[in-house]
């Protein structure tokens, strides 16, 4: 039991995960306002407003130059792993969408001509700058209010 209680009390832990949990929570209700349906797969999947992935690396780097400091390499290493997880997911992912995208393009085209093939390729894999920003002012903004 001691190390629920190390984990639950770990406020570096806890604002990575409560940022994560909202970004999840958000992208259900921005759905549920713009397409007027409610889509809990949104709760797992990849993509969409905001970035839950930008969310949990901003709130786990400024937690962690809270606790530590800013000149910690704690924070160091939590900054560099934010940069790399919200460049890729901007950059690498976004563009692997796209290229599902078209893939599901070419098989709709290939199908209208009579050959059967299995398709349904992730689309929505990766995020827009805009999404990226926001999930990292979210992680920012939890990070600050659980120190």
């Amino acid at each position: 039991m001691r190390v629920l209680e190390h984990l639950i009390t770990n406020r570096v832990l806890v604002s990575a995960v409560v940022s994560w949990a909202i970004a999840q929570i958000l992208k259900v209700l921005i759905e549920l306002i713009r397409h007027h349906r409610l889509e809990i797969k949104w709760l797992v999947n990849p993509g969409g407003m905001p970035s839950s992935h930008s969310a949990i690396v901003t709130a786990l780097a400024i937690s962690a130059g809270i606790v530590h400091g800013f000149d910690s390499t704690y924070f160091a290493i939590a900054a560099v792993l934010a940069l790399v997880v919200m460049y890729d997911a901007q950059g690498v992912r976004w563009e692997a969408g796209n290229h599902a995208r078209t893939i599901n393009e070419i098989i709709d085209d290939l199908e209208h001509i009579g050959f059967k093939l299995d398709k349904n390729q992730k689309e929505i894999l990766g995020h827009t700058p805009v999404q990226v920003i926001a999930g990292a002012v979210l992680g920012l903004i939890i990070a600050l209010l659980v120190h």
